[in-house]
């Protein structure tokens, strides 16, 4: 049963101007309707899909109407409305796509006049200047063009305005495009621009091709012809611009085939000028010179590699391939275009690419398959298997069918089952199965090991060719290898297709070999038999993946052997229970049974009456000591193949007897399918109680009285509700004070579900009100778990008191939300860093009580009566705004303290815990429905200054060359007195003794005490410090360190949460946002200093965090002056690592500290779609550091190094990394030889993160697993690592 939300159709409704409803009212009439009144009609209503409606009217009163009618002005003024609507409306509203279809059915009377009308309007839409608005002009010519006749006449008709308004946009946009250098977001757009217009020229030259003849091959001087140059001089531009997108490059390759096709004469000569392109051997002798002098850039010896590539796509797609049309030229060119895309697919690396070339190979398959159908002997002799070229493409598909992206491994296999059938297509006539070709493929596949992912698929092509019995007979046990391989999960669904494209082959071939059934015994033997020893004996991976991908596809290629597995496993469930370790036969039962009932081949209440599964078998599965086996009795009861069917009485009081022994499983993953398997029941009850209803309401009385021995409607609704109670009795029973992390997970998970789901929308029947059974205390129960130490715990139950937080707030009084509101401030500054996470959830709950200004807030914060007076204000907002103005007092304050003694804080007034309220109180605000401005602007400004202040008082201890070191309790006076040294380093702006003297341990020893006293007299050698309240406290280091990075932490999240409300006035004027453009680049500023000056792991990585913030949001922002700064930021910080001034504060210990942090954040902020410009910059500066020719920089070296780690660690970088492996490597490698220690360990970090980006993450606990192994070709291949010249001084 799978859970889809209904995706609501969303159309939106056209208007019409004053002038033109008058049009309409004066022709309309009420008493009768035509068609002005209809028209009217359907412009007065607000609803597109009513609009729809309304307008299929249309076409049969047309069809209805006088054929002398045509003469009629108010036909003419309809038909005019029509036409402005049909381009006023955008390309993706159904509405458009309604009205073409509608006027493709016109009456023939009125095509003359509906032309006319679209001719006027579309002659309107050309004379647009605004570049851009030209997006929408070109949208409206496609929409035009496809399927639409109306449209295509007029484009007949305007056709040189429609040529001529196509050259200007092209020259235009790009014009705008590079005006607009360096803004990616407006660059972006004219790209997407520049695309369509491609795109709808080429559709122009496609579909009204009849127009162009005659004028554009004898009159070279026409308008037509110049402005047929003038296209394909643009798009030979395009095709060379290495700085557009590349699906524009594309797009532009197959423009200049197409139009060169058009314009070329003979076109038998055009294979022959494509091939010189692509060879590089184009003499201008030989080639027309309107060709040289619009496309001369593609007459040089030696084209760009991507430039080759798109031409070679566009040659594929755009020129005729069947039917032999080209002849010689044409096989030549065929067999040119394979020599070029093989030649360059061992140059081009990146990602994107490589994509790209093994589509286009793909695509070239496809085509010499339609070339062989009526092509000579000799081509059929060249694409043989057994020929170079073949043998070539199979070597490709070798070294490329592991690449790591999925679309490279997808059109690898694409490849190999278009090969097997071009040697089909070669050898017809002859029997294919004994053929030697695909013997030797069956038999070098084979011989290959099992990890190899792309034999799977490649094993499944050639099963389709030979059959499954014949491959069987080389190796009858090949089924049960395949399943011992799917213990591992990145196998398994390679493994599974490969099986089921098998037994579905083996399966038809018995069914045509015998024609009874007696081969099923035979087919069960090899197929299901190994399957059911797995499931008994097998280890947990395997089972799980053979259960989730093979058993669900042998079912449904025969649902019969169903019937088989539960006879085998019933015969020994008894006497093969299972353990801990193993399912056994029970646990085997039930994972079939589930699986089955799943995928609707079975109903659960016939098994059971039929006796082929007890009661008794399902609650042993459901108690049982193996976990799986749990899961799978669940997943019995509560999946089904329909959403609608009734849940039987015997299915929920098996569910409780589940719940009394499973809530508290001790397994996350269990605890979370426990959860989605019983979301799934309580959807199927509500889904199916809607039906009930409506059965019920349906009933006649004859019916209910035929019925009345079954079961009742009512009567099952009402068992429904009872069911539901119980359940939340048990789960609310569950959350006792006490209870263990795990049942309470459960419990609040499972409440969460039965609030989420059975809360109806209107018009829905409301089967179960959780609201009704709740009380004061199961609220304060629910409140009481934000005191438990998991955050996950505080979340659930936050959640789950949102969604009933109407009735919470009506079960407490005023003195509780007082008691609350108190105990939130006051764990808000505690020293146990989860009690400030518990305050803020407490915070965020109470904020949306109308009440807590009145009841809680006025005795620490001044009320402001405008606030009532404002209706239109929040309780949310007004609440938070006051809870943020206490919260930033007190921390205000506290600060002020900390100055003065940084261990006074760290004992009684960590302020970390105020600063996470705040952060977490502004992360629930509707930041764009604010009313408060300038009250949030004025708090805004508040809170950046306090998050500077807390930095300065606390940021010394977090910068400290070692902060880890600062222990000042050591029992070693000499220890003692060489920390002086370090305590001086870090000594804040205050006369702190803590930072002026080595604190001794105190020792229950007396003489041991003496000795250190006679050894350093000091005047206060206790680490005892005494409070406002002078109360005792005992300070360690740690708390202290603790105490300033939990600071630095939320001060950055602080930060990062504020610059995340640039964006919301950036369409507004500056003043009316709450955060100005001169403030995000202080803030920028602020997390730059950090990052490259922090020595604390904990503190950069969490200033990271909020700078990973900031520099998306600079990302997409509109201001040039913000999206230009990562790029500055970056470039600076790589000049200062190449500078080796010896005044820098950059870090080189501790593997350069925040500094690989920094540039990962600059780096991965960069669009995903976009060139990737500043990774291609950082890794061309990083690259000759990290390997450089002499010794003199050792610490840029390291730096390079330990910043190249993290950047090929990252993930977020995905394949564009990838390109610079060998480059990686090479300079790890020769990193080893350096004399300086610092360099070598940074290398061999470096070469570890290598190994495991190329290999994958080691997966198994043998040294020789054969799970993280590339084959000899991709790794040669992806690293040129046999090349490299330098790596070779290392043997």
């Amino acid at each position: 049963m799978v859970l889809k939300k209904k995706k609501e159709v969303q159309v939106d409704a056209f208007l019409l101007d004053h002038q033109k409803l008058e049009k309409l009212q004066r022709f309309s009439k009420a008493e009768e309707q035509n068609l002005a009144s209809l028209l009217l009609h359907c412009a007065q209503l607000s609803n597109g899909i009513q609009q729809i409606q309304c307008i299929k009217q249309i076409m049969p009163l047309m069809k209805k109407m006088d054929p002398n009618s045509a003469c009629d002005p108010m036909v003419k003024t309809c038909l005019d409305i029509l036409g402005e609507t049909y381009f006023s409306l955008s390309i993706k509203n159904p509405l458009k796509k309604v009205l073409a279809s509608l006027l493709n059915g016109l009456p023939e009377q009125f095509m003359t006049l509906a032309v006319q009308s679209f001719v006027c309007c579309l002659r309107e839409e050309l004379k647009t200047t605004d570049i851009y608005l030209y997006r929408k002009v070109l949208d409206n010519l496609a929409s035009c063009m496809e399927d639409f006749n109306l449209g295509r006449a007029s484009m007949k008709n305007l056709f040189e305005e429609v040529l001529q308004f196509l050259v200007k946009s092209l020259l235009d946009i790009q014009e705008e495009n590079r005006q607009n250098h360096g803004n990616r977001i407006v660059q972006t757009q004219l790209m997407h621009d520049l695309l369509v217009a491609i795109k709808v020229s080429m559709m122009l030259v496609q579909k009204l091709q009849e127009n162009i003849q005659g004028s554009l091959w004898k009159h070279h001087e026409s308008f037509v012809w110049q402005s047929m140059c003038s296209l394909l001089k643009s798009s030979t531009d395009f095709l060379m611009d290495a700085t557009l997108l590349q699906t524009v490059q594309t797009t532009s390759g197959l423009a200049v085939i197409l139009f060169t096709k058009a314009m070329y004469e003979p076109v038998e000569g055009l294979p022959s000028l494509v091939s010189d392109l692509l060879l590089g051997s184009v003499k201008h002798t030989d080639v027309p010179a309107w060709f040289v002098s619009n496309c001369g850039t593609l007459c040089m010896e030696e084209l760009p590699d991507s430039v080759l590539l798109f031409l070679c796509h566009g040659a594929l797609a755009m020129l005729e391939w069947k039917n032999g049309s080209m002849g010689e030229n044409g096989e030549k060119l065929l067999l040119d275009i394979a020599s070029v895309l093989l030649s360059l697919s061992s140059e081009l690396k990146e990602s994107s690419m490589a994509a790209s070339l093994s589509r286009i190979l793909a695509i070239w398959t496809n085509s010499a398959l339609a070339a062989l159908i009526s092509g000579s002997p000799n081509l059929k002799i060249k694409l043989n298997g057994n020929s170079d070229l073949i043998g070539k493409l199979l070597e490709y598909i070798y070294t490329h069918w592991e690449h790591p992206l999925d679309a490279v491994r997808h059109q690898t296999k694409l490849i190999f089952k278009n090969l097997l059938q071009i040697h089909r297509t070669t050898i017809t006539g002859s029997n294919e199965k004994s053929d030697p070709f695909f013997a030797r493929l069956v038999k070098r596949l084979l011989s290959l090991e099992w990890h190899i992912k792309g034999k799977y698929g490649c094993l499944g092509c050639l099963v389709e060719c030979v059959g499954t019995e014949n491959i069987l007979q080389l190796d009858r046990t090949i089924p049960i290898q395949i399943l011992d391989v799917m213990s591992d999960q990145s196998l398994a669904p390679y493994a599974s297709d490969l099986l089921e494209t098998m037994f579905t082959n083996h399966k038809a071939h018995f069914t045509l070999s015998f024609q009874e059934s007696t081969w099923i015994d035979q087919w069960h033997d090899i197929w299901v038999s190994p399957l059911l020893v797995i499931l008994c004996e097998g280890n947990h991976d395997q089972t799980t993946y053979i259960i989730d991908y093979y058993l669900p596809k042998l079912l449904k290629c025969n649902p019969d052997s169903l019937g088989y597995m539960i006879r085998i496993l019933q015969a020994s469930a008894d006497a093969n229970l299972g353990s801990c370790s193993a399912r056994g036969a029970l646990g085997a039962l039930m994972a079939c049974l589930r699986t089955a009932r799943a995928h609707g081949h079975l109903e659960l209440s016939n098994i059971m009456s039929n006796g082929l599964i007890s009661t008794e078998c399902i609650k042993q599965g459901l108690v049982h000591q193996h976990n799986q086996v749990c899961i799978d009795a669940l997943g019995l009861l509560c999946e089904t193949h329909r959403s609608t069917e009734i849940v039987s009485m015997e299915e929920m009081q098996l569910i409780q007897f589940f719940m009394m022994y499973n809530l508290n499983s001790q397994s996350p993953s269990v605890r979370q399918q426990i959860c989605s398997l019983l979301r799934k029941l309580f959807c199927r009850i509500q889904e199916s109680s809607q039906v009930l209803y409506k059965l019920e309401q349906n009933k006649t009385k004859e019916e209910l009285l035929e019925n009345s021995t079954k079961r009742h409607p009512l009567g099952i609704l009402q068992q429904y509700k009872e069911f539901m109670s119980s359940v939340c009795d048990r789960l609310f029973e569950a959350l006792f004070p006490g209870s263990s992390h795990p049942t309470r997970f459960s419990s609040l998970t499972v409440l969460g579900s039965v609030a989420e789901i059975f809360s109806v929308p209107e018009g829905q029947v409301r089967i179960f009100h959780l609201d009704q059974e709740i009380d004061s205390t199961r609220v304060q129960t629910l409140i009481q778990c934000f005191a438990s130490t998991f955050e996950e715990v505080k979340a659930l139950a936050f959640k789950l008191l949102m969604k009933l937080r109407d009735v919470a707030f009506k079960l407490q009084d005023s003195e509780n939300l007082g008691l609350l509101f108190q105990a939130a401030v006051d764990l808000s500054t505690s020293t146990k860093p989860y009690d400030c996470v518990t305050a803020s959830y407490l915070l965020n709950f109470l904020v949306h009580h109308k009440g807590l200004q009145h009841i809680c807030l006025e005795q620490w914060v001044e009320h402001n009566a405008q606030m009532d007076e404002n209706t239109s204000v929040s309780t949310v907002e007004v609440n938070t705004l006051a809870v943020i103005k206490l919260l930033l007092a007190n921390v205000e304050e506290e600060i002020f303290r900390a100055r003065k003694s940084l261990l006074q804080a760290a004992a009684s007034f960590p302020m970390y815990g105020r600063v996470h309220c705040i952060t977490g109180a502004l992360r629930q605000l509707p930041f764009n429905n604010l009313v408060l401005v300038a009250e949030w602007k004025e708090m805004v400004a508040r809170l950046i200054l306090m998050s500077y202040r807390l930095s300065a008082v606390v940021s010394p201890v977090v910068q400290s060359s070692s902060p880890e070191g600062l222990i000042p309790m050591d029992s070693d006076s000499e220890s003692a007195g060489r920390l002086q040294m370090i305590l001086h380093e870090i000594q804040p702006q205050d006369t702190n003794d803590y930072f002026m003297q080595a604190k001794i341990l105190k020792e229950h020893c007396k003489v041991q005490s003496e000795k250190l006293a006679d050894c350093r007299p000091m005047e206060s050698i206790s680490t005892e410090i005494r409070g406002e309240e002078r109360q005792t406290c005992d300070v360690t280091a740690q708390m202290v360190l603790v105490c300033c990075w939990r600071s630095m932490k939320e001060v950055s999240l602080l930060l990062g949460t504020l610059c995340k409300l640039l964006p919301s006035q950036a369409t507004s004027e500056p003043s009316d946002g709450l955060i100005t453009v001169e403030q995000v680049k202080n803030i920028g500023d602020y997390f730059k200093h950090h990052l490259l000056q922090s020595r604390h792991r904990g503190a950069f990585e969490l200033a990271y965090a909020g700078f990973v913030q900031l520099t998306e949001m600079l990302s997409r922002c509109d201001s040039e002056s913000l999206r230009k700064m990562p790029e500055q930021w970056l470039s600076y910080v790589l000049e200062e690592i190449k500078s080796c001034d010896p005044s820098s504060t950059l870090c080189a210990t501790r593997r350069s500290a925040g500094i690989p942090f920094y540039i990962q954040a600059l780096l991965a902020s960069e669009p995903k779609k976009s060139k990737t410009d500043l990774l291609k910059m950082t890794m061309k500066e990083l690259i000759p550091l990290a390997a450089p020719l002499n010794e003199s920089s050792v610490i840029p070296q390291v730096h390079a190094l330990n910043i190249l780690r993290a950047l090929f660690r990252d993930t977020r970088l995905g394949e564009n990394i990838m390109p610079y492996v060998a480059d990686g490597i090479q300079a790890a490698v020769l990193g080893f030889m350096s004399p300086v220690w610092a360099v070598r360990n940074s290398s061999t970090l470096l070469f570890s993160a290598l190994i495991t980006r190329i290999f994958g993450v080691k997966r198994g606990k043998d040294e020789n697993s054969k799970k993280n192994r590339l084959i000899v070709q991709h790794f040669s291949v992806s690293g040129r690592l046999h090349t490299s010249k330098s790596l070779s001084k290392t043997k």
